[in-house]
């Protein structure tokens, strides 16, 4: 976002790129674009061309043999590791080894790296402080994914540093796209299978591959923690696979160090935006396709203001592991030989990978906008009434303040008045909201009756979709809020100054909602501790060792963040009352979804529920996980439709504790107690 205000043609395009340490802090900071690089500004200088056919050379990592593109699969194929794989599957299967052999080699040709510089000069990018991490170990890059962009702009960024193109992990998905689907794949893409599942021949060739990559330290190797794209813009539980690959080697003692670099990508505006929001609403995304693409060329002639890439700090592996791990343990057989990771090496992989996800949203940058979604979403009747300029205005300045004071990361141009800040953000969101005669509304496409008893679904849906839009920027900032907001909950829920009863609610909280707000296993202690210490230093509560008491000019804060939470409560309030009824005794995902659609729509149209984001399939799976973790719902052994059994008590009990029916005190205060 650039702080002034924008003509609706088509405005240039920036991508600016920032490097810091991104360690935790409470002071935040207002972010001027002085301290970012914008890496297209050589681009539009020296044309097209010129910058594509610069000299790039890049720095190999010094500890490994050379060794190219095409000798990985040999390396693969004749690793010890996979030749004993190879032999297991063959005796289980009654087939020759040269069979399975055959096999694995398809497998291999499906996932191939073929990389070549004349597609990378197409689409490259990243920065210098990497060099050295990458001459000294193999280096991993996370980037949180929310747009199909994501990957190809880390590509860019490394190239116009001079740095080794990535080997970026991607969904097999793109590589049915004709055109696209060779394009990215000589970008530096390997294709694999969105599940593997029992498929003990790929994941040996898989682990095998990667680990290879890794090992050689043939080039830094990019994947998404979180597994996939985010639809609602915030973050994702991480999956394990590919980190515990990644990890391996170090466990093993292969490599000396492995370091991992963070990357946060934000963005002013999504180019997918109203997609995510359909999909969320169940609506099937369009097969993605070269011909698709093609098509939906005039997208990119609107304007989409800046993407902000900002590269954490390399972080060892080998200091992060310490303590954590008993690498000794891999040494009491031979390391080419499969074996199954122990407990603790698991934990380490899920404390790494959480990890990496929240040093991600502390290096996430926040935008106008972002706040100014947080204040809309909060206005009664946006569509119908509007919100008046100035309260948009006046509160956002206020939010503005206490992002700062959390600790939060701000792009705002200090150098530009105020309100054009916020009327610029405005104008790039001219799909979201319109201007008319002092006051904001909600836009939105065609017309849908309310009254009409014919289009009921119809109307829900045309009205769910710029508000899921909505929610998904306001979730960009959700992460500098969510912990004092659950505390502002508790507070609120409990009507208590105890701290341990506070803490005890505190925790029901983070589990309840522990797939939407991603925390770090094993610190709800120390997430209470921020909690406690920002509303304290916004002067919203006084601390003892016993109590916390709210302040008398602490209200606007706390009732601010309880909004913030709202719909979230609302809505799995609303899923748990579906799992409650008579008729339900044993249920699937697949069943699940449709129903508690059906149930939030006709809540929705008779005025019950004021939140559109239950409808939103990713919050409800969020639920489905969150009681199948909590233990309320059983799988069925045998199930040929993957069916639970509910346990309406422990769902009512869950319903009734989050509402306050039940008072704090039956509540357990140890951070690792079941429900």
């Amino acid at each position: 976002m650039q702080g002034r205000k924008r003509r609706r043609g088509r405005a240039p395009p920036r991508v600016v790129v920032s490097v810091q340490s991104m360690a935790s802090t409470h002071s935040g900071r207002v972010k001027n674009e002085e301290e970012f690089v914008d890496v297209l500004e050589e681009l539009m200088r020296s044309g097209d061309l010129g910058h594509a056919c610069r000299t790039f050379s890049p720095s190999p990592y010094d500890g490994g043999p050379p060794c190219s593109a095409a000798d990985l699969p040999k390396a693969v194929l004749e690793s010890q590791y996979l030749r004993y794989v190879v032999q297991e599957i063959a005796t289980e299967k009654g087939s020759s080894l040269e069979e399975v052999r055959q096999e694995a080699s398809v497998i291999l040709e499906e996932m191939s790296l073929r990389l070549q510089m004349g597609f990378i000069r197409l689409m490259a990018y990243v920065l210098s402080k990497l060099k050295q991490a990458i001459q000294e170990s193999p280096v991993i890059l996370l980037p949180n994914h929310r747009s199909y962009l994501d990957f190809l702009v880390i590509s860019y960024v490394m190239f116009t540093y001079d740095i080794p193109g990535p080997v970026i992990v991607a969904g097999i998905g793109l590589s049915k796209m004709r055109v696209v689907g060779e394009i990215v794949s000589r970008s530096g893409a390997v294709f694999i299978r969105r599940t593997i599942g029992s498929d003990k021949l790929y994941w040996a060739v898989l682990s095998e591959y990667v680990q290879t990559i890794v090992k050689k330290g043939f080039a830094p190797l990019e994947f998404f923690v979180e597994g996939q794209r985010s639809r609602t813009l915030k973050s994702l539980m991480p999956k394990f696979g590919i980190m515990r690959m990644v990890l391996e080697p170090f466990f093993k003692g292969e490599v000396y160090d492995i370091k991992l670099v963070p990357v946060s990508l934000s963005y002013d505006r999504v180019l997918e935006e109203s997609l995510l929001a359909h999909e969320l609403l169940g609506i099937p995304k369009p097969k993605e396709s070269t011909k698709g693409l093609l098509k939906a060329v005039k997208v990119l002639r609107e304007d989409y203001g800046s993407m902000h890439v900002n590269f954490g700090r390399p972080m060892s592996v080998r200091q992060l592991c310490q303590g954590k791990i008993n690498r000794g343990q891999y040494n009491l057989l031979p390391r080419d030989l499969p074996r199954k990771p122990s407990g603790e090496a698991l934990a380490c992989v899920s404390w790494l990978a959480h990890l990496m996800v929240r040093v991600q949203e502390e290096g996430a940058l926040i935008s106008p906008w972002s706040l100014m979604a947080c204040v809309l979403l909060q206005a009664p009747v946006l569509r119908e009434d509007g919100l008046p300029w100035h309260q948009l205005a006046e509160k956002t300045l206020w939010l503005r303040k206490l992002v700062l004071d959390f600790g939060g990361h701000l792009i705002w141009p200090g150098k530009v008045p105020d309100q054009d800040v916020m009327s610029s953000s405005a104008a790039l969101h001219h799909s979201l909201v319109r201007l008319q005669a002092g006051r904001v509304y909600l836009a939105q496409e065609g017309e849908a009756d309310r009254e009409d008893p014919g289009r009921p679904k119809e109307y829900v849906i045309k009205a769910a979709v710029p508000m899921l839009m909505l929610s998904s920027y306001r979730n960009q900032c959700l992460h500098v809020f969510v912990r004092p907001a659950l505390l502002a909950v508790a507070i609120h829920v409990t009507k208590s100054e105890r701290r341990d009863e506070l803490f005890g609610f505190f925790c029901f909280l983070r589990k309840v909602f522990g797939n939407e707000f991603i925390s770090i296993p094993g610190e709800s202690c120390q997430d209470f501790e921020e909690a406690c210490v920002l509303l304290r230093k916004c002067g919203a509560v006084h601390t003892t060792e016993q109590e916390v008491t709210v302040s008398d000019a602490g209200l606007e804060v706390l009732i601010f963040l309880q909004d913030l939470l709202q719909p979230f409560i609302d809505s799995y309030q609303v899923m748990f009352g579906h799992l409650c009824e008579d008729g339900v005794r044993v249920i699937s995902e697949k069943q699940f979804l449709p129903s508690v659609r059906n149930l939030a729509t006709q809540l929705i149209l008779s005025g019950e529920l004021n939140t559109y984001e239950a409808l939103s399939s990713d919050m409800q799976k969020n639920v489905f996980a969150a009681l199948r973790r909590l233990e309320t719902l059983t799988k069925l052994n045998g199930s040929a439709l993957n069916e639970y059994r509910v346990n309406k008590a422990a769902v009512g009990q869950i319903s009734d504790i989050l509402c306050g029916k039940i008072p704090p005190q039956i509540l357990q205060t140890t951070p690792g107690a079941k429900l």
